[in-house]
């Protein structure tokens, strides 16, 4: 009974946080979606057949997309628990038997879609928040110039609050969308009495009569019924914040029956009175709740943006350890979950982005033909890429053949749909993931032509070890951690650190941080200890991207290992190179080394990186030609 009851204390608070982080964005997709399949590019006609279409292409999409796709396969590609693109990038690399050409452009082709994540988190915010706020037109006509300052306040909270951490969040924010999504079922039911005959839209059949018969309208129409799936990228990164059973629960029992009974009862209101298509959403509330529900659904669109937030930061990590991107800040917002973190660079980038983006379009209507191409194009690469994880993971060849018949051309037509928004405001999360995807390219392949340079010419370790007894070289007191890039060779530092001081001291330790593509790493494989010579080791750290390092504390279970020093008594050694570049090239790549040059730079300090502390650090600098 105790067994039992504990695990409802665990799952319980897991679920309504998962609910207050992973699904505020596809939950506040009411708000807009439904209205603009009608006022969007399609211009479409309300009338029985066009209602009994959009609604059925509204719940197989929900149901293909997300529940199928997403929550009962994608999800199980998870890496170490974590989830998101580049999780699944993670799983590639991690096939060493397999360098084919089609597994590279795999790996290039998921780093990018991990890019076009970031354009959607900053239209996410924007569209949700300006889409709730604009329901104070219904009220007067007089908050008509209020509502871009209201959004842009209430975005600059949202941003402000992020660095409480998710689990924080997602104990506030999870009641709320607990009371939202309860109140987007009674809405529903409301409009559903109105014209109860619009459940006949269940059926698949409106949808395919919808798009046999009006083929071009229908495709148009998609690229805005696709609004109410597009959350599913985000849930996915979001996996590893609260876990895949949590995330499963909370959609299975309430957000998908609240959501699909909220969509129907906008479309009995609109059969009921064509007219009420201009706000069905908020229409559906008796004129005496519609201030509150103005209030609530401005609560759960801030909602919906923590959901990419999250997925962003922790996409941002993951690039971050595997060595896509720059060292930046991490704060580590909770003791015991790995994946609640908060990343002050990003958060603020991401709110100039978003404010810039409703300064711009200036209404939700305007942004929803800048929402969906970034995410229909990262659908289309997940789907493959997890297909040929799965396949790697051994599953039945007939099974992968019905899940890619049923998903990637689901995923074709969507983004065929969303390509005739590029010149409305699709151009903008392209280009936002074309920066991006540009940056980790000019980071990765800088940093590779880095270590290849620092390893030219490089003594081993071993030969180094073997001549120090035959040299003047004075032994001082006390422990020197070099720490290096490398995983054999003496390090620039330690030579340059004998060139201007003549000693060395009595210990001394080459340590290499390994940040391996998986979650975690078995505790068998964390630590290797190489022994050259007398109080001389070689030491590699392995971690998973999901792993926080900690080199201190991973230094003091050395001990059983035969290294037995005092992290806080050490002294740490690291290399700080100073590029310069051959002066051969063409423009674009001088203009790649300039940016990489500035990127080096200014990237995060390694102390904190390795969470060393600052006073025991000693920097030797070095120039490196590359």
């Amino acid at each position: 009974m105790s067994q039992h009851t504990e695990k409802d204390q665990k799952t319980i608070p897991l679920t309504l946080g998962a609910l207050g982080i992973v699904f505020g964005d596809i939950g506040t997709s009411p708000l807009y979606a439904f209205r603009e399949s009608f006022l969007g590019h399609a211009h479409l006609e309300v009338s029985p057949f066009h209602v009994f279409g959009v609604l059925s292409m509204i719940t197989w999409s929900l149901i293909l997309v997300i529940s199928i796709k997403y929550i009962m396969v994608v999800m199980r590609a998870d890496n170490g628990g974590e989830g998101g693109i580049i999780a699944l990038v993670s799983l590639l690399k991690k096939k060493s038997d397999d360098n084919s050409n089609f597994k590279k452009w795999l790996i290039i082709a998921g780093l990018f879609g991990s890019a076009l994540l970031y354009g959607d988190g900053a239209i996410t915010p924007a569209i949700t928040v300006l889409g709730a706020i604009e329901g104070l037109e219904l009220v007067s006509n007089r908050f008509e110039p209020f509502i871009i300052p209201i959004t842009i306040g209430i975005i600059i909270g949202l941003f402000s609050i992020q660095r409480f951490g998710t689990g924080k969040i997602g104990k506030v924010f999870g009641p709320l969308l607990l009371i939202w999504f309860s109140t987007l079922a009674l809405l529903g039911i409301r409009g559903i009495f109105l014209n109860p005959g619009v459940l006949v839209a269940l059926s698949p059949h409106y949808a395919l009569a919808f798009l046999f018969s009006e083929p071009g309208t229908a495709l148009l129409v998609l690229g805005t019924v696709f609004l109410v799936v597009t959350g599913g990228e985000t849930l996915y990164a979001d996996m590893g914040h609260f876990g895949a059973p949590a995330i499963r629960r909370a959609w299975f029992f309430l957000v998908l029956p609240a959501l699909l009974l909220n969509y129907f009862g906008q479309g009995g209101l609109v059969l009921s009175n064509a007219a009420e298509v201009a706000n069905p959403f908020y229409h559906l509330a008796p004129e005496w709740a519609l201030i509150p529900l103005i209030v609530l659904a401005t609560l759960a669109a801030s909602v919906a943006s923590q959901a990419v937030i999250s997925g962003v930061f922790s996409l941002t990590r993951q690039a971050m350890q595997l060595g896509q991107l720059p060292r930046m800040q991490v704060v580590q917002t909770d003791g015991q979950a790995f994946g609640q973190i908060y990343i002050p660079l990003v958060n603020w980038m991401l709110l100039v982005a978003t404010v810039l983006l409703v300064l711009m379009f200036r209404s939700s209507g305007n942004l929803a033909a800048a929402y969906g191409i970034a995410i229909a194009l990262d659908m289309v690469i997940t789907t493959v890429i997890v297909l040929v994880v799965l396949y790697g993971w051994g599953w039945r060849r007939p099974l992968l053949a019905l899940l890619a018949l049923i998903f990637l051309p689901l995923d074709i037509i969507y983004l065929g749909a969303n390509l005739v928004k590029f010149f409305d405001g699709g151009w903008f999360p392209v280009i936002v993931a074309l920066s991006i995807f540009a940056l980790m390219s000019i980071w990765a392949s800088g940093r590779l032509r880095l270590r290849s340079a620092t390893q030219a010419d490089l003594m081993p370790a071993q030969t180094f070890v073997d001549r120090l007894p035959k040299s003047s070289i004075l032994r001082t007191p006390g422990t020197a951690i070099f720490l290096t890039s490398l995983s054999d060779g003496v390090p620039t530092a330690l030579l340059h650190h004998l060139k201007h001081n003549k000693a060395l001291h009595e210990n001394v330790v080459l340590l290499h941080v390994e940040v391996l593509p998986t979650g975690r790493i078995k505790q068998d494989q964390k630590i290797s200890v190489e022994k050259l010579g007398p109080n001389f080791h070689r030491v590699t750290f392995n971690y998973g991207f999901n792993e926080r390092i900690d080199v201190p504390r991973r230094l003091r279970q050395c001990k059983p290992m035969g290294l037995d020093i005092d992290p806080a008594q050490a002294s740490y050694y690291l290399g700080r190179e100073t590029i310069t570049f051959k002066s051969k090239g063409s423009l674009i790549r001088k203009i790649s080394n300039s940016i990489f040059a500035f990127l080096n730079r200014n990237a995060g300090r390694a102390t904190i990186f390795f969470r060393i502390p600052p006073n025991r650090v000693v920097e030797m600098g070095a120039q490196v030609e590359i």
